[in-house]
């Protein structure tokens, strides 16, 4: 079903399917189409408001009777690592980072592979070939960043004949970084990739003066979830307005049927930017 304002981007409604998160469940998501000359700005307008991109679509989660998932932000200036994130940047101090263009190679998609096979061999990317694995990293209308991680000997200097590590597709926005999808390799389980790319984002952030680092999705009540609440400086965006995590556990996934308001509603609400209007 299409929803549109005057003179704007159309919104489309995705049939229900089963939620990847919370079983039993069935996710819908509200999205539009991301292409032309203002995709940039409506990328950094729509994350804002609680969007993610996929390749060139911006979704944000619209379940018929559930509001579970928040997108999730660290808010750079009040972030400190906690010991054990202190820890985790110390056991992976061998790694280094190396930025590219959104580029597929088949070494990241050999990466790509053992980490879904490990890791996610029943989720929705376990059929995925190296056509889809390419479109996925290099099908971006906006600034968009490959992030490789490479384990170097001591004293070396970093290159691409390192072991590849870790990836992270990430989007450069106007008030931070936007971690699209990442994935490692599942031999290092033990060191923690998962939170040590979130931490070194947090510094290449840092060190761009960019604000924030957007994470996707937080889930209360999804194992899957659980770790992107360990960060310190973590803010949600819930009722249509960023605010601090606070106790996580005090954050409901209960459902109910007056939860969500109409489509028309959420998308007359959209602010989107002035080229796009």
């Amino acid at each position: 079903m299409r929803h549109t304002l005057p003179h704007a981007p159309q919104f489309y409604v995705t049939a229900p399917q089963p939620c990847p998160y919370l079983h039993g469940r069935a996710e819908r998501k509200l999205f539009t189409a991301l292409a032309g000359d203002s995709a940039n700005e409506l990328n950094n307008a729509l994350s804002r408001q609680g969007f993610r991109r996929s390749q060139n679509v911006l979704y944000r989660p619209s379940c018929e009777s559930c509001v579970a998932c928040m997108s999730a932000r660290i808010r750079i200036s009040e972030f400190s690592p906690s010991r054990t994130q202190r820890r985790v940047q110390k056991r992976n101090e061998s790694l280094r980072r190396m930025a590219t263009s959104a580029w597929a190679t088949e070494e990241q998609y050999e990466l790509f592979r053992r980490y879904l096979d490990q890791r996610h061999a029943d989720g929705g990317m376990a059929d995925m070939d190296i056509f889809e694995f390419a479109a996925m990293i290099e099908e971006t209308p906006v600034r968009t960043r490959v992030i490789e991680y490479r384990l170097t000997q001591p004293g070396c200097a970093p290159s691409q004949d390192d072991p590849l590590i870790a990836v992270c597709l990430t989007d450069v926005l106007d008030d931070g970084l936007s971690l699209v999808y990442s994935f490692y390799d599942p031999r290092y389980e033990a060191a923690s990739l998962g939170t040590y790319v979130i931490l070194d984002h947090i510094e290449l952030a840092r060190s761009a003066g960019l604000p924030f680092i957007y994470l996707g999705y937080w889930v209360p009540g999804s194992r899957k979830m659980d770790y992107k609440a360990r960060f310190a400086a973590l803010e949600i965006y819930k009722g249509g307005v960023w605010q601090p995590i606070g106790d996580p556990a005090q954050h409901s996934s209960d459902i109910h049927p007056l939860s969500v308001d109409p489509i028309v509603e959420q998308v007359a609400r959209i602010d989107l930017p002035q080229r796009a209007r």
